[in-house]
């Protein structure tokens, strides 16, 4: 008898035992991230999020737009927290839509500039991307190049590389000019430009790069770091590549050079706002920015925060000031402007 009742207590206590973990598991605190950013990019940095602060970050990684539209159809159930994105005129469409909410958060006013933040407080700026002209160091002078506008002169008939206007990139680019110019004179810029590619679009910015090291054409646009991948690549054949290849800074007597944003926004349907604001408050952290700097190349988006030493070699350069929310507000035009000169 004695035995049986002992058997009986030693299974009480193992099945209050599992329920007491089972419980702990599930209020593990967590926050469920949407990210079009690769995972290896920004896994490391919010496994340390969780290692400092215990909140688990369930990740879902994939394309900018198919993310945005699948928070549109997951509508109020969806479980995500937290949309990350790599194009400042995409945080503005996921706003407009009514995918995100203002968050509160005095730090984040505080230290990310506010041209780098939605006025309404709905998406943050993590990490600058900087687009200007890169050059064949074997042919080309520096001296030569003034702006953007300069691209479309007899000088560079045939010379120029870029990619598609289906590219956000070149989207905001365009945008960008459209905040400082008329859509008469952003337009005409466009079919000169067109005039002057080397070839039919193709390709990322790394084809436009290699593109330009192969004597295909002299000049590109392109985003410094896709150049600072290649230096950094383990393949000294593609590193080759890239040191034949410049970064020019356009347009310093003006406006300055076309910058982005990689982002961040709390999502509408969020059940952990809390958790959410934290992350986004520690990834503009100086750990978090270093992060962004040294894994990627990209330019800290917290004033004063030291650069990748390859970046520095590249000189400080005047920034479009103009608030980014623009590029999502006027991407339509933009790329009405892209199909109306033929820009394939």
């Amino acid at each position: 008898m004695q035995k049986h009742h002992t058997t009986r207590c030693t299974l009480m206590v193992l099945i209050v035992m599992m329920i007491i973990q089972g419980c702990a598991v599930q209020s593990q605190p967590e926050v469920n991230v949407y990210s079009s950013r690769k995972e290896a990019l920004i896994k490391p940095m919010l496994d340390r999020f969780t290692e400092v602060t215990g909140i688990r970050v369930n990740l879902v990684t994939g394309k900018d737009d198919a993310l945005i539209e699948r928070l549109k159809a997951e509508g109020a159930a969806s479980p995500a927290d937290v949309l990350m994105t790599v194009d400042a005129g995409r945080l503005y469409r996921a706003k407009s839509q009514g995918l995100t909410q203002a968050i509160d958060s005095p730090l984040l006013q505080q230290s990310i500039p506010p041209n780098y933040r939605d006025p309404d407080n709905h998406w943050f700026g993590l990490s600058l991307r900087a687009r200007p002209i890169m050059y064949a160091k074997d042919r080309v002078n520096p001296a030569s190049l003034t702006n953007y506008a300069s691209l479309t002169t007899e000088q560079w008939r045939k010379k120029v590389c870029i990619r598609s206007s289906g590219n956000i990139y070149n989207q905001s680019l365009v945008a960008s000019m459209l905040a400082s110019e008329s859509t008469a004179a952003v337009e005409q810029w466009a079919a000169a430009l067109v005039k002057n590619f080397a070839r039919q679009p193709v390709g990322g910015d790394r084809d436009q790069i290699k593109a330009v090291a192969a004597g295909l054409c002299d000049v590109a646009v392109a985003n410094t770091y896709y150049l600072f991948g290649m230096l950094q690549s383990e393949d000294p054949t593609e590193a080759a590549v890239a040191q034949k290849v410049g970064v020019f800074w356009p347009n310093q007597q003006d406006r300055g050079t076309h910058v982005n944003v990689s982002g961040i926004a709390v999502t509408k349907a969020a059940d952990h706002v809390g958790h959410a604001q934290r992350l986004i408050e520690f990834m503009i952290q100086a750990e978090s920015q270093n992060w962004f700097a040294s894994a990627n190349g990209e330019y800290p988006v917290v004033p004063g925060t030291a650069v990748h030493p390859t970046l520095a070699e590249w000189g400080e350069f005047r920034k479009d000031a103009i608030n980014l929310s623009r590029l999502g507000e006027l991407n339509n035009e933009a790329v009405k402007i892209m199909d109306r000169v033929g820009w394939p």
